[in-house]
């Protein structure tokens, strides 16, 4: 595997959610800096040094509503 992808998306209760696509790894954080640590350390605890992802793909998502 070269690379990951994960779906981001703002809690409910603030910060931001990190769910990969295709692993079985999810990781949470209070802000966007504090999130990229938190998801390089579960890219590498959850991957062996040989099969590790060499890029992370973050697609930062958030949700509008607006009156009409």
């Amino acid at each position: 595997m070269t690379e990951i992808h994960f779906i981001v998306e703002e809690a409910p209760e603030g910060g931001f959610l990190a769910r990969a696509v295709g692993a079985d790894i999810l990781t949470e954080a209070d802000d966007l800096p504090g999130l990229h640590k938190q998801v390089r350390d579960a890219v590498r605890c959850h991957f062996d040094k040989d099969e590790k992802p060499t890029l992370i793909r973050l697609h930062i998502t958030r949700e509008e509503a607006l009156a009409a």
